[in-house]
């Protein structure tokens, strides 16, 4: 049956800036610039927060959107930087779960550094507990989608699934129950074949229900449909996937 899912501070702002004023930027500004950031980032990973970690974190994202978000920077210079942001981001504050799902979109889909985004997951992930946040069973999702998809490890894919469908029952999250439920059926597909098509078909699943752009979004739906799947869209916009008859 189909499964529905619901789907140095200083230099980086004013690099940031220019940009924005400028839109005639040369390759060698780019270079500049992205050298310039780089040189912050590892500053900032040095650097003491002196108690304002919520802040540094916060302040650290928001140049990460901007960069993110620079699509012409990014064509020149790529996404290489992504894991350095989140470097300093997710140290300063482990615990909101949605740092974590852009780590996973950014660094392993768009910077091809899978094995980055699971590492600094693993940090981020030594600080919670099963019910602290209440979602931090989605930090275990996001690792096991990197583990599978990105870096074929279908054996440590099994082990996130598996922690995530525990991490989920003790939750008091409103979704915990189905996360807990379609985790447990990822872990149990892996455990049984750790090149499991329906599992990869959830991976898959949940990387379109979190993507960032169409690209992302269509790239999840032509793997979904290559493994044997199939996506139904219905007309309110609803998702569902159809999973495959073998694995």
């Amino acid at each position: 049956m189909p499964i529905a899912f619901l789907g140095g501070l200083l230099p980086l702002q004013t690099q940031r800036l220019r940009t924005l004023e400028d839109k005639s930027y040369s390759e060698q500004d780019l270079q500049r610039q992205a050298q310039t950031t780089a040189s912050a980032l590892a500053l900032a990973q040095k650097a003491p927060a002196f108690g304002f970690d919520n802040l540094v974190a916060n302040w650290f994202f928001l140049q990460f959107l901007q960069y993110f978000g620079d699509d012409a920077a990014r064509q020149s210079t790529n996404y290489s930087l992504s894991p350095d942001f989140f470097r300093v981001i997710i140290p300063n504050d482990p615990f909101y779960r949605y740092f974590y799902l852009f780590l996973s979109g950014s660094t392993s889909n768009f910077a091809g550094k899978p094995e980055q985004s699971v590492a600094i997951m693993a940090e981020g992930l030594d600080h919670l507990s099963p019910t602290l946040p209440p979602d931090g069973f989605y930090i275990w999702r996001y690792r096991g989608v990197d583990e599978l998809l990105y870096l074929g490890d279908g054996e440590a894919a099994q082990k996130s699934f598996q922690t995530a469908a525990d991490w989920a029952r003790q939750s008091s999250d409103p979704d915990a129950p189905f996360m807990a439920d379609n985790s447990q059926q990822t872990a149990d597909f892996l455990a049984n074949n750790p090149l499991s098509k329906q599992a990869q078909v959830s991976a898959w699943s949940s990387v379109l229900a979190n993507a960032f752009d169409d690209a992302t979004r269509q790239r999840a739906i032509d793997r979904i449909n290559a493994l044997g799947g199939s996506v139904l869209i219905s007309e309110t916009g609803g998702i569902s996937i159809q999973f495959p008859q073998d694995d």
